[in-house]
Order: structure tokens, then C-alpha cells, then sequence
């Protein structure tokens, strides 16, 4: 058995949404997607460029698809997952039989995912480029060349993250300790949520 395959088999055992997980799984695999294990989550892509991957939350269950924002939303069921998510929009679910039921709905939009990527589209990330550093940063940045380099050194959305991380501490002294603990991490090359 591949690791992947072992990985897979993990996913697929635990309990949580099990049912669920299984039908999207089967679903997606339908459509002729490569499955894979990315993130910790089952990962689905076309043609090596990821469309769909299963997300299974304490209250959903759900197939977020990277480039979502791309995708023609006649419906208007797709669901933004967070207030700082540009590409991903997510089709939620609550139940087994609401994926049966919806089955059709579900094909229709992973084609249209699949279409997107097989179109070569790319998702405009206006935000990565309008990053404003939090005045602890700067004064940091300043201080350490080596953190400076480093930070800059990191991708757009790396960088992004820890903008986000930094900037949602209310407190100044929050926020210092939020960067100094990120140090070794971006030293790394290692994004805010990364191990």
C-alpha cells in the first residue's frame, strides 16, 4: 500500500462526517479527478493543478473549490469561508442525504471547477499586494535585517497570513508578541499556519 493510499485510508476511517466524506469522495472521483492528501484533507485536482478538496468542520461537511471565485454561481449556493478568502467558495452540507439529494447540483459545479482549470484561469489576489504593516512590524523589520530578509523573502500570501495573525491582536503588546513568536517560522520560509 503507497502512503498516499494509507493516507487516504486514514481520512476515510475517521469518524466525523464519514458517511459524507465517502459519497463526496466518490463523487468527486466520478468526475475524473486525481486524488491526493493535501493539507491533512482529501485533495482533488485536473490535470495536476488542484480543483476541489473535502472539508469536514465541526457543523458542515463541504467541497471548497480553489478557484471558486471563478466559477459561474447561477445558484448562488457557493459560500465564501472567511472574510479574508479570495479564491475558495465552498458548497456546504449538513447531512448524507442532502449530498444524494443535491448530487446533480454538486457535478454540475465540479465541472465548472474543472473547465476553470482546464481554461488556465487565474485568480486575481488584489489583496497580497496592498498589505500595510502594522507600526510593530515596521519598527521590528527596522531593527532585525536579517527578519527584514527574510520576511520579504516569503510569498505574497505568506506574508498575507502573518499580516492577518499580526494585525488581529487588538493590543500593541500583542502584536509584538505575535511577531516575535513568528520569527523562527519566518526564518524558515514557513507561512503563519504551517508546522
Amino acid at each position: 500500500m503507497s502512503e498516499t493510499q494509507s493516507d487516504i485510508d486514514k481520512l476515510l476511517a475517521q469518524e466525523q462526517w464519514n458517511a459524507e466524506r465517502k459519497l463526496l469522495r466518490e463523487i468527486l472521483l466520478d468526475c475524473g479527478l486525481e486524488e491526493n492528501v493535501k493539507w491533512g484533507k482529501l485533495c482533488y485536482a485536473f490535470d495536476g493543478g488542484n480543483v476541489a478538496i473535502i472539508f469536514a468542520l465541526k457543523d458542515y461537511c463541504a467541497v471548497g473549490f480553489f478557484k471558486g471565485s471563478l466559477i459561474e454561481d447561477d445558484e448562488n449556493v457557493l459560500v465564501n469561508p472567511g472574510e479574508h478568502s479570495q479564491a475558495m467558495r465552498q458548497l456546504r452540507f449538513t447531512a448524507e442525504n442532502e449530498i444524494a439529494d443535491g448530487k446533480g447540483r454538486l457535478v454540475k459545479y465540479i465541472r465548472r471547477a474543472i473547465d476553470v482549470e482546464r481554461q488556465g484561469l487565474k485568480v486575481e489576489f488584489s489583496e497580497k499586494d496592498q498589505l500595510e504593516l502594522p507600526d510593530e512590524l515596521t519598527e521590528i523589520l527596522n531593527e532585525d535585517p536579517e527578519f527584514a530578509r527574510a520576511f520579504d523573502a516569503l510569498t505574497p500570501g505568506r506574508r498575507r497570513g502573518y499580516m492577518i495573525h499580526f494585525t488581529g491582536a487588538k493590543q500593541s503588546q500583542t502584536r509584538v508578541a505575535r511577531i516575535h513568536k513568528s520569527r523562527a517560522k519566518i526564518l524558515a520560509g514557513k507561512g503563519a499556519t504551517e508546522r
